[in-house]
């Protein structure tokens, strides 16, 4: 900055009234030149960025505070996805059983099959359900999830349903 340029500007009680109602932040000095500084206030809304990185009031960035609604809806996908990559095999399986005998899934030692093939069940019409759901309410489906899962049990819920219906319809029974 040379001598013979002046910028004039507003007073600094001026500037500090505005910041200070605005939430800005002032850092009082910037170097010039080599060796000097200047006492020019600089006013952002954020990190300030520096040539050797981006400077945090405190040194440290802010950590951001998460959503509880979007934690929420990150259980219940995960959820979603555990229980449908067990039930939808369960699902066709018994799908195919029933359009080959005319009965389900035998009841295996102590009902533990016939016991997971009726959750099995109770699973694929929750998770169309929720789907059918969320597509009222948001106009979209469910979302992809991590690594497209969520959007993989989804379909084969849809399919296992269609399966389970072929299955009993093969028999006469719907």
């Amino acid at each position: 900055i040379s001598r013979s340029s002046r910028v004039t500007s507003p007073p600094d009680s001026y500037l500090s009234c505005t910041s200070m109602m605005l939430g800005l932040r002032s850092s009082t000095s910037i170097r010039v030149a080599k060796g000097r500084t200047s006492s020019v206030k600089v006013f952002a809304r954020g990190p300030i960025v520096t040539k050797r990185g981006v400077a945090f009031k405190g040194g440290q960035p802010p950590v951001p505070t998460p959503d509880p609604e979007e934690s929420e809806l990150a259980t219940i996908d995960y959820t979603l996805i555990a229980t449908g990559i067990v039930a939808n095999p369960v699902v066709l399986w018994s799908a195919w059983t029933l359009s080959q005998t005319g009965e389900g899934l035998p009841p295996g030692p102590g009902g533990a099959v016939g016991a997971l093939e009726g959750v099995s069940y109770l699973v694929i019409l929750g998770v169309i359900a929720y789907s059918l759901y969320t597509k009222v309410a948001t106009g979209r489906g469910l979302p992809a999830g991590p690594a497209g899962l969520l959007g993989a049990v989804e379909g084969f819920s849809y399919l296992s349903l269609l399966a389970a219906i072929a299955g009993f319809a093969a028999y006469g029974r719907i």
